[in-house]
């Protein structure tokens, strides 16, 4: 049994801002760890992206996203920030893919301070979404 002070997570949302879709304006963090992952990008284990499109990126991604933060000892509870990066400047599809990532496995992640961005390019040859994530575990 550890010392240490439980982790506590506060998500909050001014009444003064706009509402949102289910994520939260404020997300405040009384930890003594934070996890940080990388970008999660939508790789498969032999290092190749994914084909089919952005929606099938996107679910490797969630399951990128759950094997490092198992790794981590977090869930995606635990996710206090998490920012989705998209080649796109398409609304239409930038509404997708935040759906696609808020009703699947990890979409607890996206009810805490979230970004949904719209980028020219990422990092690997014909990667469309990238996610990015910072937890605080008990």
């Amino acid at each position: 049994m550890s010392d240490d002070p439980p982790v506590t997570i506060q998500r909050q949302n001014p009444p003064a801002l706009h509402p949102t879709p289910g994520y939260h304006h404020v997300t405040t963090v009384d930890s003594r760890r934070t996890v940080h992952l990388a970008g999660q990008c939508p790789l498969t284990a032999d290092s190749e992206v994914v084909p089919g499109g952005v929606l099938a990126q996107v679910d490797q991604v969630v399951a990128n996203t759950e094997v490092a933060l198992a790794h981590a000892g977090a869930t995606p509870e635990d996710v206090v920030r998490t920012v989705i990066y998209v080649a796109t400047s398409d609304e239409p599809t930038l509404a997708e893919v935040w759906q696609r990532f808020v009703n699947s496995p990890i979409a607890a992640a996206f009810t805490t301070a979230s970004t949904l961005v719209g980028v020219t390019c990422l990092g690997f040859r014909g990667q469309l979404v990238e996610l990015d994530v910072t937890a605080a575990p008990a």
